[in-house]
């Protein structure tokens, strides 16, 4: 049995129906910039339109997302429309301030980096005839008494806090400079230019790629139990089959008890006043072999099939550490985020973040999360190795001790694939 056998009965493993296990599973291992193995196992979605997990099954790939917005960030950097230490009031249209802080600019790099002095709240995708000024006035319908933003001993600009409304004011950014959608402008210029099929709207999706759409699972019955005995319960994007309308959408609070369920057409959609509803944190539905297709090109320090995507100089803007943990200048999510680039990520292989277990390996790029799905694409710095996965469910609830690493700080699922991938490098 060789080494790819092994990683393969491990991945197999983790498919099922109990506890640790997920409905459907996918992972592409990547040596010298070559897929050398790839698995794919379980369902994308259940039901009357069974479907299995394929290479090219689209899901939300939750914050994987984020790196897809930087990436349209810096092209705009590198025709000089946008600076990344610009005000972002300055493109936003209104004075956006930190109350405790009124004379610190927040930029365009603190959004990215996430030491803006923002916060989530319960609320950050919201609907479309409303400006993102909502949530940091407080007559604003979305203000929450002020849980935009940090308390006073987190200043702006140095200490970090994960935030997710941040890349939903990038993407309004992007918007307001190109006076375009959020989603067309990133179809255009992102996802076509890097042979990716997908997008953020599955009522824009073509009847092909809809007919590919996985679905999200939890194992969480309709009054919030986590029970291992029920049946995969759909979560994100389970719609029997019926296509959604053209330009239309609905919200993706995941820490909202009862989001808003309406659905909202875009027909009055002014570009550049929200697009937090597109999810520019998290909403974009591609498939594993959109992800390699985007790896490859950070592999290769921004060029793609020979062309030049981004700057080898914007690359490594997004893959260096730009915030670093120093003891006390960041909430570091269980000490699994220490440093944080644009967009992306590093994990030191000595750290309480690692990912393999025996073996100290030094990687870049970003984790995903959300509605139950996990995924992950990740490469060692100065190779073109690294690797790619998603998971569509998880069956028990995050607090559970048995959703803890074993070796790491990571949730067990995010541990068990990733530590069986780097095993196999």
């Amino acid at each position: 049995m060789d080494e790819y056998d092994l990683l393969e009965d491990e991945l197999k493993g983790m498919v099922g129906n109990h506890y640790t296990q997920v409905p459907g599973l996918g992972a592409v291992l990547i040596k010298d910039g070559k897929p050398v193995f790839s698995y794919c196992g379980g369902y994308a979605a259940f039901g009357k339109e069974q479907k299995l997990f394929k290479a090219d099954s689209l899901f939300r790939i939750a914050s994987v997302s984020k790196q897809f917005t930087v990436y349209a960030i810096m092209q705009l950097v590198e025709a000089e429309i946008i600076n990344l230490d610009d005000d972002i009031s300055d493109y936003l249209g209104f004075t956006l301030r930190h109350p405790d802080f009124p004379d610190v600019k927040i930029t365009v790099r603190m959004l990215a980096n996430h030491t803006s002095g923002l916060r989530d709240g319960v609320v950050y995708c919201i609907p479309p005839g409303y400006s993102v000024r909502a949530f940091f006035v407080p007559e604003g319908k979305f203000y929450e008494d002020g849980a935009h933003f940090s308390p006073a001993n987190e200043p702006v600009g140095e200490f970090f806090c994960y935030c997710n409304l941040n890349y939903g004011l990038l993407g309004t950014i992007i918007e307001a400079v190109t006076d375009e959608r959020f989603d067309y402008y990133l179809q255009n210029n992102i996802l076509k230019e890097l042979d990716i099929i997908g997008g953020y709207l599955p009522g824009n999706l073509s009847a092909t790629e809809f007919a590919s759409l996985g679905t999200l699972y939890q194992k969480k019955d309709i009054g919030g139990r986590w029970r291992d005995d029920m049946p995969w319960r759909p979560v994100m994007d389970f719609y029997n089959g019926i296509k959604p309308a053209r330009d239309t959408v609905t919200m993706q609070n995941p820490y909202a008890i009862n989001d808003d369920p309406r659905v909202y057409s875009l027909e009055n959609y002014v570009p550049g006043t929200n697009a937090t509803f597109f999810a520019p944190q998290g909403g974009l539905r591609i498939s594993l072999e959109g992800m390699f297709n985007a790896l490859v090109m950070l592999m290769n320090k921004g060029t793609f099939r020979d062309k030049q995507f981004l700057s080898e100089t914007s690359v490594n803007e997004m893959t260096k550490a730009q915030w670093s943990y120093d003891g006390s200048n960041g909430d570091t999510a269980d000490d699994t985020l220490l440093s944080y680039g644009l967009g992306l990520y590093q994990i030191r292989g000595d750290s309480s973040a690692r990912v393999c277990q025996h073996h100290d390996i030094f990687l870049v790029g970003h984790t995903g999360q959300a509605f139950g799905l996990y995924s992950g694409m990740f490469y060692v710095p100065g190779t073109k190795d690294g690797f790619v996965y998603i998971m569509n469910g998880e069956g028990m609830a995050e607090e559970d001790e048995r959703s803890h690493g074993e070796f790491s700080n990571n949730f067990i699922w995010e541990e068990k694939v990733m530590d069986a991938l780097c095993h196999a490098f």
